[in-house]
């Protein structure tokens, strides 16, 4: 396998220089680990798994991208040429593009192979927990979004919009992610994730001296905010 991981480096490299660092080469193989540590309680062809995971993101249009859509179609399609070029068998080329194409939470394709659903917990893990605090934040910062409503943080009052204010992400779709992971495994970590963004709102909450809108069954810090402020 390291003799596969350094080509898929390398065509990573050529492929998809710069890019935001959201999708860069260290979110890959955040998701390739993600994906292999699922995939020893779950199975599957950890070759296809790792090629998937380095490729997921090969085109990647902006998020505000009217392309943001057909991303992981068009990542399926570029990485096809590439995996035959490194050698793999032509079931492992249609099994990792199929994974590819089925990782988006935009694309609304149903994952129908273990290499999919594993690769598609993977990819959703990296919206989860601090990192995806992070990322969610940077992306924010990309598409000239707020933090939050200053007046509203948590949209007590008025509609989300996560295009606004970075915050409203969190209620709009990351806080949903758990219930959507295909594997048990996947789900087990997406709820361990979980409870680090149930606490990041409610210390974000006790700062701006109010409390989450959105709680949940493990939001444990909020509660305790919740009682001390009533």
């Amino acid at each position: 396998m390291l003799a596969l991981t350094q080509a898929l480096e390398a065509a990573f490299d050529r492929l998809a220089p710069g890019g935001d660092a959201g999708h860069d080469v260290h979110h890959a193989r955040r998701v390739r680990d993600n994906a292999l540590r699922i995939a020893d309680r779950e199975g599957g062809d950890r070759a296809v798994l790792i090629a998937a995971a380095y490729l997921h993101d090969l085109v990647s249009p902006p998020k505000d991208s009217p392309d943001r859509k057909r991303a992981s179609a068009l990542s399926a399609e570029a990485a096809a040429p590439v995996l035959r070029e490194l050698g793999l068998d032509e079931g492992r080329v249609a099994s990792a593009c199929h994974a590819i194409h089925a990782h988006s939470f935009s694309a609304g394709v149903e994952p129908t192979t273990v290499e999919a659903k594993v690769l598609q917990d993977a990819d959703r893990l990296e919206a989860l927990g601090a990192i995806g605090v992070a990322r969610t934040f940077y992306t924010a910062g990309l598409m000239n979004s707020a933090m939050f409503d200053a007046d509203d943080p948590f949209a007590a009052s008025r509609p989300l919009d996560d295009r606004r204010f970075a915050l409203d992400h969190f209620a709009v779709k990351l806080m949903k992610l758990p219930a959507t992971m295909q594997t048990a495994a996947g789900r087990e970590l997406a709820e361990e994730r979980l409870a680090v963004m149930h606490a990041f709102l409610g210390a974000i909450a006790e700062e701006l001296g109010t409390h989450p809108a959105w709680r949940g069954p493990r939001d444990d810090l909020s509660a305790s905010i919740t009682r001390r402020k009533g």
